[in-house]
């Protein structure tokens, strides 16, 4: 059989990138995903995969957990997909999520939009984080297909919308409700299977000062230099949690694997004044000995307890993630194992140092949740973002495998 899968995915592999190049033309980015919906809608329908809208509307505006680093967008008449490849029943379920918007394309880089293929690595925006896992799913179905197999348990698969900022389309998916067994979220992970992927944060900070002429030492408080002084608070706040957070035998091999990251500073508008206000945006990473909630609250009190009065700025969350922790264990990922094993390959057991999607399905939907996919987020979101077609091949292989296993015994041709 596992010679057969490798033969099917071969076979299944040219209109595969072909069906990646198509949606890589499609410029997805986070709120304007429509298009390539429809498009999705469309060529993701088979004989055996069932395609159905899961609307969206503007009252997700009022979650809790919605997050706003893109203002302005709106959710009436938009949708996730919702994919199901019926089984015979009896077997388990086993659900998969990938998200089809992007980031904007890297500064200096040309082309996003414009797929090339090179040496069996296709380029451009969005090839691996995450169009290249949607492909990646294809791929599986067709192999599946292609073979003939009918599995005792349901595939499902929700194709969202927004992961990039902040994970609003697997929200909204959440919300409805989903059961299955087990969920795999399909990102890059070069090889590895993750189990722990840690949580993550994104903070505005509004400063109020005094403005004034640069001539009027003494009368004025520059917003500009809160902003600086906030930065050093938070990094010493940083390395504090950095330290604390040691132990998790997944996360420890990072020299870092929470960072700190001040993304955007705004302040002024002329250099010989003091500014009266100034905005600074950045990220914040934890692991799983910390909640959202906790980190929030003991960011505004780092700020207070360094100097800062409570009037002096306002602290607002953009984006809010817990991390997601799977006991590496669990038999499912045990099976998983096996069933690269058996295609030929090896995986890794590890943790992610980035935030994802999992966390909805993982903690609020109760769903035991892995992330694996093809390709390696050291290229995602930069000028030479790509992956390779024989990548995809592999993971393929893998999930095949492992489908077959988990979902039940199938029926050949």
């Amino acid at each position: 059989m596992h010679a057969r899968i490798r033969e099917a995915a071969a076979r299944g592999l040219p209109d595969t990138e072909a069906f990646l190049c198509s949606i890589l033309k499609y410029p997805s980015i986070s709120g304007q995903e429509h298009e390539l919906m429809l498009f999705l809608e469309r060529a993701m329908a088979s004989g055996s995969v069932q395609v159905a809208r899961s609307a969206m509307s503007d009252d997700l505006l009022r979650d809790p957990d919605y997050c706003n680093p893109v203002p302005g967008i709106r959710y009436d008449g938009r949708f996730n997909l919702r994919l199901r490849r019926a089984g015979s029943g009896g077997g388990r379920t086993l659900l998969f999520n990938a998200h089809t918007d992007v980031v904007p394309p890297s500064e200096g880089m040309t082309g996003a939009w414009s797929p090339r293929v090179e040496q069996g690595t296709v380029f451009a925006r969005g090839a691996c984080d995450d169009k290249g896992q949607i492909a990646l799913f294809f791929l599986v179905m067709r192999i599946l297909d292609d073979l003939g197999i009918r599995l005792k348990g349901d595939i499902v698969a929700h194709l969202v919308n927004e992961e990039e900022n902040g994970g609003n389309g697997s929200l909204a998916m959440a919300r409805r409700g989903e059961k299955a067994d087990f969920c795999i979220v399909l990102e890059p992970t070069e090889n590895r299977l993750l189990t722990s992927i840690r949580g993550a944060v994104w903070f505005q900070i509004q400063f109020k000062g005094v403005a004034g002429h640069s001539g009027s030492a003494g009368q004025t408080r520059s917003a500009l230099l809160m902003a600086r002084d906030a930065m050093t608070i938070l990094e010493k706040y940083h390395a504090g949690l950095l330290k604390a957070s040691r132990g998790f035998r997944l996360f420890d091999p990072f020299p870092n694997p929470m960072p700190i990251t001040f993304g955007k500073l705004h302040a002024g508008n002329w250099p010989a004044a003091a500014p009266n206000s100034a905005t600074l945006e950045g990220v914040l990473g934890f692991l799983p000995n910390k909640t959202k909630e906790e980190i929030c609250r003991e960011m505004h009190s780092a700020l207070v307890e360094g100097g800062f009065s409570k009037d002096d700025f306002v602290l607002n969350f953009m984006y809010r993630h817990d991390s997601s922790v799977l006991d590496p264990d669990h038999p499912a990922v045990s099976l998983i194992l096996d069933s690269a094993g058996r295609a030929g390959h090896s995986l890794e057991v590890g943790g992610m140092p980035a935030s994802c999607d999992a966390w909805f399905y993982n903690n609020q939907l109760g769903i035991p949740t892995v992330v694996f996919g093809a390709g390696t987020l050291k290229v995602a979101h930069s000028v030479q973002e790509c992956i390779p077609m024989a990548e995809i091949a592999r993971a393929a292989e893998v999930l095949v495998n492992f489908v077959i296993q988990y979902c039940g015994t199938c029926a050949e041709k």
